[in-house]
């Protein structure tokens, strides 16, 4: 009876022992890490967030010297610099390919993980798909491609709706709206896209 009592509590020392030793976060730590680096990242780079009725009170445009976000429904922050083309019909459709010059930097490492703003021979280029139910990006050359596949991230569509051929944009895309990498580690990116080009 001794030696099964000293079995047991044998156990139970090495389970605590394996649970002190445990690191692993799990989802739920993980959501709320992110969403304390976006809120540090806003607070630390004096952004003004405004509301979707505010935003489009203001004709779906940003106030850049304010440095104002418009925080929208799927959790993207979004400055707009410049709406790109004057000319209305310059928006993007279905199956054009555009042309990206970006820089992405992780809100969770606070470095630049990806960007071709420095390289001229670079340009990342994706087909904007449009279906009756969604909207998608595939990349189909650039470093995005090489880094993290084809699939565009989500973030980096919505501003599409509000901007034209040319635009300039800042973003703040939740893990949820990045590409595969940034879901799976739950890690948010901020981006600045210095262009969005129509290639025609």
């Amino acid at each position: 009876m001794k030696k099964l009592t000293l079995f047991f509590l044998s156990l139970l020392a090495c389970g605590l022992a394996f649970q002190a030793c445990d690191n692993t976060k799990t989802y739920a730590e993980m959501l709320e890490d992110e969403k304390d680096a976006i809120k540090a990242f806003i607070r630390d780079s004096s952004i003004t967030v405004i509301s979707q009725t505010e935003f489009y009170r203001n004709d779906s445009t940003t106030d850049v010297n304010k440095n104002e976000y418009v925080q929208l429904a799927s959790g993207v922050y979004m400055q707009i610099i410049n709406k790109g083309s004057t000319n209305l019909a310059d928006t993007v459709k279905a199956n054009d390919q555009i042309l990206v010059r970006f820089s992405e930097y992780s809100l969770m490492d606070k470095v630049v993980t990806v960007s071709n703003l420095d390289y001229a021979e670079v340009v990342d280029e994706f087909n904007y798909r449009v279906t009756s139910s969604s909207i998608a990006g595939q990349f189909t050359q650039g470093f995005m491609l090489s880094y993290y596949g084809t699939s565009v991230p989500a973030g980096w569509l919505v501003p599409l709706a509000y901007v034209r051929d040319g635009a300039c944009v800042k973003l703040i895309v939740p893990s949820k709206m990045g590409h595969s990498s940034a879901m799976q580690s739950v890690y948010p990116y901020y981006y600045y896209i210095q262009k969005y080009q129509i290639y025609k």
